[in-house]
């Protein structure tokens, strides 16, 4: 039986039901809507932002956003693929990234802190507006990270991703599960208090600014090429590179 004018059956796939409350998870349901909005409109309105979305079957046909309801529709809503051939349909995402480069929310400090410990360009201030976020994010090509449905609800937004976790260690697990990232870690490349690269550099150039015991049982060092801290492998190195190892299973050679 077709639902009546107006309203349409949609059902939302994999990990798409995160958003959704739990009578709507896995399973059909009726939305009911005024006039014609587009289907965009109307998936955003059921509660799953637009970034999450890669592909939209309106009655077994790929549509784009704009494809405008008119009731009695069946919808099938799709995440991101990456085992399944669509070569033929209409994808909704642009495509990935070739560098992953990443602007954090305000509530965000922890996880910009792991990720630039594990070498990605991350950036973040506690002071950032929802404005200023989308405007490094297109600017820059940044995917924006955030526990904000809303920032990735706005229309400019085309790359972003809402964390399910909140303790800061799972959700750099989760972002390089995600992501697919686990070949991009670069543990000690980044800075962690500003998001700087860092360079080899001679024991001579940093003796004035390290502990003189520093300088005596270290001989190799690394200095932010932006704000110019100094970092040896003391005691802290070896406790991030097995915070790095339980996290990710990766090694903390640099």
């Amino acid at each position: 039986m077709k639902p009546p004018p107006n309203s349409s059956t949609f059902r939302f796939y994999e990990e798409l039901n995160d958003f959704l409350p739990p009578d709507r998870r896995k399973q059909s349901f009726r939305y009911d809507f005024a006039g014609s909005p587009s289907v965009k409109d109307a998936v955003e309105a059921i509660g799953v932002p637009h970034t999450e979305v890669d592909l939209i079957l309106v009655d077994g046909v790929s549509v784009s956003f704009d494809h405008l309801l008119r009731g009695g529709e069946r919808i099938a809503v799709y995440p991101c693929f990456e085992r399944l051939d669509v070569t033929d349909v209409t994808r909704l995402r642009p495509r990935p990234l070739r560098e992953p480069r990443f602007v954090l929310d305000v509530h965000l400090g922890k996880l910009a802190r792991y990720l630039r410990l594990a070498g990605f360009d991350a950036r973040y201030a506690n002071d950032y507006s929802d404005e200023t976020i989308v405007r490094l994010s297109l600017l820059e090509r940044r995917i924006i990270l955030t526990r904000d449905l809303g920032i990735l609800k706005i229309g400019a937004v085309t790359h972003g991703y809402w964390l399910r976790n909140t303790a800061p260690r799972a959700q750099l697990r989760e972002v390089i599960e995600a992501l697919h990232l686990a070949g991009k870690v670069r543990p000690f490349t980044r800075c962690m208090e500003c998001n700087g690269e860092l360079r080899a550099v001679e024991r001579a150039m940093v003796l004035d600014r390290i502990p003189p015991r520093i300088g005596e049982m270290h001989t190799e060092f690394r200095e932010c090429g932006t704000c110019r801290r100094v970092y040896w492998r003391g005691s802290h190195f070896a406790r991030l590179a097995a915070l790095l190892h339980e996290l990710l299973g990766v090694g903390a050679t640099r």
